[in-house]
């Protein structure tokens, strides 16, 4: 019996998460996930798209937040986005050792932490420290999927965890590892 409940847990978590292919600044969600930079001023990649799509409404604003560690994560309006939020939050940069996989697991923690804390229900993620910062795609989609469903199963608050990813070489490896553990 308990077997079986457990199973059907885990069905309705991960009915909660969805994987797509597409452009993280072109989803109407509650919040989409920035992969900033410790100034939270812009940049490159997922982080330039979303201010350019935001438009500098979202850059004035984050000016006045004085940045954010690596691992930490902080919450604007998302501006001229469809998402009402955008969470910023500082992945790290890949050396290879066991505190890169605690810092990226706080990234997804302290992102669905501040998702809840403001009554949000549905999170977009993309592959948070995997561009330039050079974290392996596997190993950072499993801490993200892995870390989202504890989250999920203590938070049921959450709808929906979408993980977003540009190209469909990242939306196969996301989609491999979900078909793996479900």
């Amino acid at each position: 019996m308990k077997a079986s409940k457990e199973v059907l847990m885990k069905k309705e978590i991960l009915e909660k998460i969805e994987i797509r292919q597409g452009d993280i600044t072109r989803l109407d969600v509650d919040a989409i996930v920035n992969a900033a930079n410790t100034k939270l001023l812009g940049g490159g990649g997922v982080d330039g798209a979303i201010h350019r799509a935001a438009g500098p409404e979202l850059l004035a604003e984050c000016r006045t937040i004085g940045g954010c560690p690596t691992g930490e994560a902080r919450i604007t309006r998302g501006y001229n986005l469809p998402a009402r939020h955008v969470i910023h939050t500082v992945g790290p940069v890949y050396s290879g050792k066991p505190q890169d996989s605690r810092l990226l697991t706080d990234c997804y923690l302290n992102s669905l932490t501040l998702a809840v804390a403001n009554n949000l229900k549905t999170i977009a993620f993309p592959a948070i420290s995997c561009g330039v910062y050079g974290y392996p795609l596997k190993e950072a989609c499993k801490i993200a999927v892995d870390t989202s469903i504890e989250f999920i199963d203590r938070h049921p608050s959450l709808e929906k965890i979408i993980f977003i990813q540009f190209s469909e070489k990242d939306f196969e490896v996301y989609q491999d590892y979900i078909k793996s553990i479900s």
